[in-house]
């Protein structure tokens, strides 16, 4: 997703949000909405303000007639702390971007509303009975963007026509969402006669390791998987993408040991720009 839709399609959750607001009012004062997601709120800024634009532009303003419970965790405490949103018998579960937080939302309780932004299939994960009919207690909005894998994959290979190896990124700590692309892009690869590397990261610790990986497999690029650690990261991803191409040859020469300190020294201050996910210039390819 571009930076814009990720904006509208938070900007609908806020939305999405105050219809059970509206139903539960019932001349109450003030309503609280509970906030989970895995994503850390120093990454989510831009988010956040785009969900509280979609309340505002439905009559609700934090602070004067509802509040906001924010519970950010890693994707292990997110059962727990949804739990504890339930214990506090909030009015309403939003989840932001993150497919494990619906999930552990939906775990947590059948008797509050949630609403959720994820960006693959509410039906196949079993959130929602159907797209038209959710039915339950859980609706929201999706962008369905793990399903287009395929076409993202033939994007790059236009790209790169004559590249022969190319490689995926995808967070195994979001299982639901990386088993969706790999098999989406694993089948586009055959018939693009593309040798496919699955790369798995679940921390931005592990993107330098990645980027190693990459220069020992002679990838010529990498898509990177709809996952909120990476989107919310794209300019750290951009950096070290760069940082590879600007001059190949020598990493080449190099073991990963000699030279991952080096690029992990070189994008530390990179600064994080919200982006689509989808990395698409040539990553640390070496010289046959």
């Amino acid at each position: 997703m571009s930076p814009m839709n990720r904006r509208s399609m938070l900007g609908l959750l806020g939305g999405a949000a105050a219809w059970p607001l509206a139903a539960r009012a019932q001349g109450a004062k003030s309503s609280v909405i509970g906030f989970l997601t895995s994503t850390p709120p120093e990454r989510f800024a831009d988010g956040m303000r785009a969900f509280r634009e979609g309340l505002k532009e439905t009559g609700y303003i934090e602070g004067r007639n509802v509040a906001i419970e924010y519970s950010w965790a890693e994707n292990d405490r997110l059962p727990e702390l949804a739990a504890d949103l339930v214990r506090r018998g909030v009015s309403v579960i939003a989840t932001g971007g993150a497919t494990p937080a619906a999930l552990a939302a939906k775990s947590a309780t059948t008797k509050i509303p949630i609403v959720f932004q994820i960006g693959t299939d509410p039906v196949a994960l079993g959130l929602v009975a159907s797209l038209n009919h959710p039915g339950g207690n859980v609706t929201g909005v999706t962008s369905l963007n793990a399903e287009l894998g395929r076409k993202r994959l033939e994007v790059l290979h236009e790209l790169l026509p004559t590249a022969a190896t190319l490689a995926v990124l995808v967070n195994p700590t979001n299982p639901t969402s990386a088993e969706n692309q790999t098999k989406s892009v694993l089948s586009a690869a055959g018939g693009l006669n593309l040798q496919l590397h699955v790369l798995q990261a679940s921390t931005e610790h592990d993107f330098d390791a990645v980027f190693a990986t990459l220069t020992e497999l002679r990838a010529s690029g990498l898509l990177i998987g709809p996952d909120p650690l990476f989107v919310t990261r794209s300019g750290q991803l951009a950096a070290l993408a760069a940082w590879c191409a600007a001059d190949p040859g020598p990493m080449a020469k190099r073991s990963q040991k000699e030279w991952v300190p080096a690029l992990r020294s070189s994008v530390k201050h990179a600064a994080p720009r919200p982006g689509h996910g989808v990395l698409t210039r040539p990553a640390c390819s070496r010289p046959a």
